[in-house]
């Protein structure tokens, strides 16, 4: 499977639109993480237990989207599309939503 942010891909030739897909990924932040990554706002520098979950969230959301194109026919996806949200009433939950077309090349 190609994912592509572009909306086609250089070489191909795209044979077939299937549709648009998605995945959505909503992950909560633990108190621990908030605590450290609080800290480092203060002292500066890099929060790598937000990294990692944001990662692990982008990820989820894109192979739950590849997942939905397979399921349509697809071998590739492009346009795709990510957005980062934060919601909840104290903003510590993360929304990953990644969209794209379906497409067989």
């Amino acid at each position: 499977m190609i994912l592509s942010t572009t909306p086609t891909i250089e070489g191909y030739t795209i044979r077939e639109y299937k549709g648009v897909v998605t995945g959505e990924t909503i992950i909560g932040a633990n108190i621990v993480k908030d605590f450290f990554a609080g800290i480092r706002d203060i002292v500066g520098g890099r929060s790598a237990s937000y990294e990692h979950v944001l990662r692990e969230a982008k990820n989820t959301s894109m192979r739950e989207m590849e997942e939905r194109a397979k399921a349509m026919g697809a071998n590739a996806v492009v346009g795709i599309d990510i957005d980062y949200e934060t919601i909840g009433s104290n903003g510590s939950i993360l929304m990953v939503a990644t969209s794209g077309t379906a497409v067989v090349i």
